[in-house]
């Protein structure tokens, strides 16, 4: 009667898997699908011809009103698109979780709100729109957005789309940046060269102008602070010396970063938030370009960065700032204050640029060319490039390192490298964008698999209680004593 029972349920699922669950006119019930009549209808009369039904992504987009395809190209630059009362355009400041705080600095229409404050400079927290995230396309701090359903009230928003980006960076992320500042400390902690190479070559690979600063130069001897300058000429470095202390060398760091959106790499411990409070702090000139920061100067997102002491177990600096803001300088201006790390990735240096971020090289091979175009520069016939200077062998390490890097990406992932938005023909022959969603992620399981999991489940229950049966069965138990007397 139990495996009766079984085969029962068994039957029951596979039907109850050919009904569907439908809302009617005139209530809820269960019952078979309306595709079914339709079908009836059909065999009854020929003449009956299918509706078309729409697509998913097309409900989806009439519930959303907007389609796909109006998210899929990046803005350019110059764009200046027309704007809605609850719609503005500003400048990611800051990012922090899952929240964006916003800086507008164009609004359409009036210029002023309800209560008579100008809307530029408002600071909105926005969120990012889902259909962004699911096309991959990633919001960072110093992005020029497109910022909609804005509540003027609460001041919040949501990023609908961002514009095209002239530069960017990944460690940290960071966009529009027209600066670097490598800045390390000659002690507390200490100037390590590898660790200073990893950052030089990960900055010269953005291809972005760069600055090498060596803070906390009170803390060393002048014969060893003559040293580093002349080791680091013979890497075609001029560094500038400075110390936030003591405040020397700083007027010179602020003439280079005036009037440009910088950033500050470094490792932890190296003084970059306090070399930013002081000079977010100096008193400079009249600032002639349009400073879109000026109205929340006294907000408590841009005051003061905190400042952490080195640890004294490890020598190394603490981790004191947690994410990237994008802040205003007195001499005009914005500076990014960037968390602190050791080990860059190096994630868009290849084993062919690699070559190209080391200045030494780039200086030998001005004059003459190797014998190779796809030279490594490891000793191939014909190469120019001797390993007669001293970071070569820091040079070897990191060629090493980008190699075993890509040949793992290449078993891994293939050559082939599919896009984040795919194209679809719709209705009358529309071409229409939506994102390409990630398999096991976005996708449901299919019918055909929900069933064969709910078979094998049932398969599984029947086993277990057949099982059960023998076990309780008093003939067997019966036969298993005798056995064990």
């Amino acid at each position: 009667m139990q495996t009766s029972s079984l085969s029962i349920i068994r039957h029951s699922s596979l039907l109850l898997r050919r009904t569907s669950i439908f809302h009617g006119g005139y209530g809820v019930g269960v019952g078979i699908r309306p595709s079914f009549y339709l079908l009836s209808a059909r065999r009854d009369n020929p003449d009956v011809s299918r509706k078309p039904q729409p697509s998913k992504n097309m409900l989806r987009a009439k519930h959303i009103g907007k389609d796909y395809s109006s998210l899929a190209p990046v803005l350019s630059p110059d764009h200046k698109p027309s704007l809605l009362e609850s719609q503005a355009i500003g400048t990611v400041a800051t990012a922090q979780a899952n929240f964006m705080r916003v800086v507008v600095h164009d609004v359409a229409g009036s210029e002023k709100s309800d209560d008579g404050s100008s809307k530029n400079g408002v600071e909105l927290l926005c969120v990012v729109r889902a259909v962004l995230k699911k096309i991959r396309r990633r919001v960072l701090v110093g992005d020029k957005v497109l910022v909609g359903s804005i509540d003027w009230v609460d001041r919040r928003g949501m990023i609908e789309n961002v514009f095209h980006r002239r530069s960017e960076i990944l460690d940290p992320p960071v966009a529009n940046v027209d600066h670097l500042l490598v800045l390390f400390s000659l002690d507390q902690p200490k100037l390590e060269p590898f660790t200073l190479t990893r950052f030089l070559v990960e900055a010269e690979s953005t291809g972005i102008p760069l600055t090498l600063a060596l803070n906390k130069s009170e803390l060393i001897t002048q014969e060893k602070l003559e040293s580093w300058k002349i080791r680091l000429r013979g890497w075609n470095y001029e560094p500038f010396f400075c110390s936030v202390g003591t405040k020397d060398g700083l007027d010179a760091i602020a003439f280079i970063l005036q009037n440009q959106t910088s950033v500050i790499v470094g490792p932890s411990g190296v003084g970059k938030s306090s070399l930013i409070n002081i000079l977010r702090s100096n008193s400079g000139h009249a600032i002639e370009e349009e400073n879109w920061f000026e109205p929340i100067l006294g907000n408590k997102y841009f005051e003061d960065q905190r400042v952490g002491e080195v640890s004294s177990r490890s020598g190394r600096g603490k981790h004191t700032t947690r994410n990237v803001s994008l802040l205003p300088l007195s001499e005009g201006g914005y500076l990014a204050d960037t968390p602190g790390f050791n080990q860059p990735s190096l994630l868009k240096v290849t084993k062919q640029s690699l070559a190209f971020c080391f200045p030494e090289i780039r200086k030998m091979i001005e004059d003459e060319k190797c014998g190779f175009k796809d030279c490594l520069h490891i000793g191939e016939p014909g190469c120019v490039v001797k390993g007669d200077w001293e970071r070569y062998p820091f040079y070897i390490q990191l060629l090493d390192e980008i190699r075993i890097r890509e040949e793992f990406q290449l078993r891994t992932f293939g050559t082939k490298r599919e896009g984040d938005v795919r194209y679809k023909m719709g209705g009358m022959g529309v071409k229409q964008a939506e994102p390409r969603l990630e398999p096991k992620k976005h996708r449901r399981e299919s019918r055909k698999k929900v069933k064969q999991t709910m078979i094998s489940e049932l398969d599984e229950l029947e086993d277990e209680e057949s099982d059960l049966d023998i076990e309780d069965d008093p003939i067997v138990r019966a036969i298993e004593n005798e056995r064990k007397g």
